[in-house]
């Protein structure tokens, strides 16, 4: 406790003790090795006061009245000190301890203005003291107390500076903390969003590949009795789908990159895979494609690829069509797909939407693209998949489109793109 009280603030340890020390040395001198005098007790009672109020009320945080209170009593003390003890060397060592408190307790101004009043009193000490003879004896304490308030005052500078830094480290750890927490949540939502991706790949791969297979090995068991040689070819075909999709499967597991080879050109990956969707279902595919498209991103053809695929497969599934008719469009920096059969169709109010179709439209949002589909029962479906180029692309020249005999409608293309069906395509349905 005792401790406590006389080092109440641990940073200036030993700058209280070597205060505490200084009173101890004034007042021994004073009392012990000087020669008692008339007014010996009390001086030891101003001292013993000088050394209580030193030891209990250091004042640093306190309040700035508190401070100068506490100077005032200090600096009276120290003043009737004086007058008892005329001509003292050692008492006016007190006022380098008041000079260290108040540049430690008080703003640089007020420490100044007292450290100024010491300087005052010391010299009218010294002037009586010597009757006007020795007034430069007072010199060595005034730079003692200027010295001791720069020291004082240096210290509490460095003190709070090292408080600010460690303020500052505080917050830094907090931010830390915080980016650590937010770093996590961004790492879920990419596991979540990859997850979302390779669900979309396997469903837009294997799906497609596997319904093929399923709709051939249904064909293929009703022929086996009366055509085993056809029904033999569907197997074939069977076969060569499962390959396919297994080689699909791999790649977008070990290395989660596009199914689309590098060096194959969107229009020829589209032509091969109607190719693969005539062969396999017997239906007509009515193409209309670019020769040469402007260069495309990987997301942008995969996404493309996916629609034609998905759009394909639920033909395949449901729609009992005849005909589809593949168009891929550039217009004004925009690139549409249309894809439409002959079939069956359905009521587009109550047609709940599957888990390709809204990976399609998932696709075209990340893409800031938008996808539409339209269907109305005995005249077939329409799917609408319409992306803005990339700069990059919109800067290269654009390929000449060849004409076609038959145009689809896309609410979201250009004028040029929006026109009705053709007689043509409903002799052809």
């Amino acid at each position: 406790m005792l401790w406590k009280l006389l080092f109440p603030h641990r940073e200036f340890n030993l700058l209280y003790l070597t205060a505490y020390l200084s009173w101890a040395a004034v007042a021994f001198i004073e009392l012990v090795v000087m020669p008692a005098t008339m007014t010996q007790w009390m001086t030891a009672g101003l001292l013993l006061l000088f050394g209580l109020l030193l030891a209990g009320k250091p004042l640093l945080g306190a309040p700035g009245w508190q401070a100068h209170t506490y100077l005032a009593l200090q600096t009276s003390l120290v003043t009737v000190l004086l007058l008892l003890r005329s001509g003292s060397l050692m008492l006016p060592m007190l006022f380098c301890i008041l000079s260290v408190t108040a540049f430690l307790a008080l703003p640089s101004r007020s420490a100044v203005f007292w450290l100024v009043i010491f300087i005052i009193i010391n010299t009218i000490h010294c002037t009586l003291a010597d009757k006007l003879s020795n007034i430069l004896y007072s010199l060595p304490y005034s730079v003692g107390y200027i010295f001791c308030g720069i020291f004082a005052y240096s210290l509490a500078q460095a003190k709070a500076a090292q408080r600010r830094s460690q303020v500052l480290f505080e917050e830094l750890q907090t931010t830390y903390q915080q980016l650590q927490e937010y770093a996590a949540r961004v790492e879920e939502l990419a596991v979540s969003q990859e997850r979302n991706r390779l669900a979309r790949e396997m469903h837009d791969a294997l799906g497609h590949r596997l319904t093929v297979a399923a709709v051939q090995l249904e064909g293929a068991e009703r022929l086996i009795p009366t055509n085993p040689s056809r029904a033999a070819r569907m197997v074939n075909t069977v076969h060569h789908e499962v390959v396919d999709a297994l080689a699909e499967l791999r790649q977008t597991v070990a290395t989660l990159r596009t199914p689309l080879d590098v060096d194959l050109s969107l229009p020829t990956a589209l032509t091969r895979l109607t190719h693969s969707f005539e062969e396999a279902t017997g239906i007509e595919v009515n193409r209309s494609l670019p020769e040469e498209l402007p260069p495309l991103s990987d997301a942008h053809r995969l996404a493309l690829y996916r629609a034609v695929q998905e759009a394909l497969t639920n033909v395949q599934r449901h729609a009992q069509a005849r005909q589809v008719w593949l168009e891929l469009a550039i217009e004004g920096g925009t690139l549409t797909l249309l894809v439409k059969d002959n079939g069956r169709g359905f009521d587009s109010a109550e047609a709940q939407t599957g888990f390709g179709l809204r990976g399609l439209r998932e696709r075209a949002a990340h893409l800031k693209g938008q996808f539409h589909l339209e269907s109305t029962p005995g005249e077939g479906t329409q799917v609408c998949f319409h992306l803005p180029l990339p700069e990059e692309s919109q800067a290269a020249p654009l390929p000449i489109k060849k004409p076609c005999h038959w145009k689809l409608i896309c609410p979201f293309a250009s004028p040029s793109v929006r026109t009705e069906t053709t007689p043509r395509l409903a002799e052809s349905s």
